[in-house]
């Protein structure tokens, strides 16, 4: 399953670079790797894979106008921007637009179609490692006054408020091995010293850096 290669060199060009200008646990690393997850979930189902890369490439670019509504942001630049209409139908880019809006963990409805299920699905990225990472990037990145006791509550709130038993993640692709993963993950929530021995390791090694 392969895009238009013509798509992707437009992408790669005009959209991913923007992704450089975000917070560390957003940038070009990010999408690429939930494009490249996207497009492995996406051989197990009757999908257009030109829809699954552009619906991928799009779904966190409106992090530039705020992180709270930047579903809908990313969702409505998509649509807005010409170009995407040499590859896509009016139809086409309606259903992209609703899934890149129905990416969001945090979501109170599940995606409305497939192409919104994988693409939230590769957009979890449930290692534990990268999880707990990736909180404590956007915790330096948007909260920079706080103390180190204080990132560290902000780190354990999150991750039982999102990851932990009746968090609000939810998962929708049993092709995934996110399921697994967030076992593993959980199991470490559950052990309050070796969360903090993680939490201590990468608080220091991103600080010292």
């Amino acid at each position: 399953m392969t895009p238009n290669p013509e798509l992707v060199a437009h992408i790669e060009a005009h959209l991913l670079p923007r992704y450089e200008a975000y917070d560390a646990a957003h940038r070009r690393d990010h999408v690429e790797g939930v494009i490249e997850r996207s497009m492995a979930l996406a051989v197990h189902y009757d999908v257009d894979p030109n829809m699954i890369y552009a619906i991928a490439a799009w779904h966190d670019i409106g992090l530039c106008e705020g992180r709270e509504l930047h579903h809908i942001s990313s969702g409505r630049m998509l649509v807005e921007d010409d170009a995407m209409k040499r590859w896509f139908s009016n139809e086409q880019l309606h259903t992209m637009r609703e899934a890149v809006e129905d990416h969001r963990a945090s979501s109170s409805h599940p995606p409305r179609t497939i192409y919104g299920a994988i693409v939230a699905e590769a957009d979890r990225q449930i290692v534990p490692e990268v999880v707990m990472l990736r909180t404590v990037q956007y915790g330096l990145a948007h909260y920079p006054a706080l103390s180190r006791e204080e990132h560290w509550q902000r780190f354990v709130g999150h991750l039982h408020e999102k990851y932990d038993h009746g968090g609000y993640l939810k998962l929708y692709i049993p092709h995934s091995d996110n399921a697994t993963r967030l076992a593993e993950l959980r199991a470490i929530i559950a052990q309050p010293d070796l969360l903090r021995s993680h939490f201590e390791s990468i608080f220091e090694r991103l600080t010292t850096e």
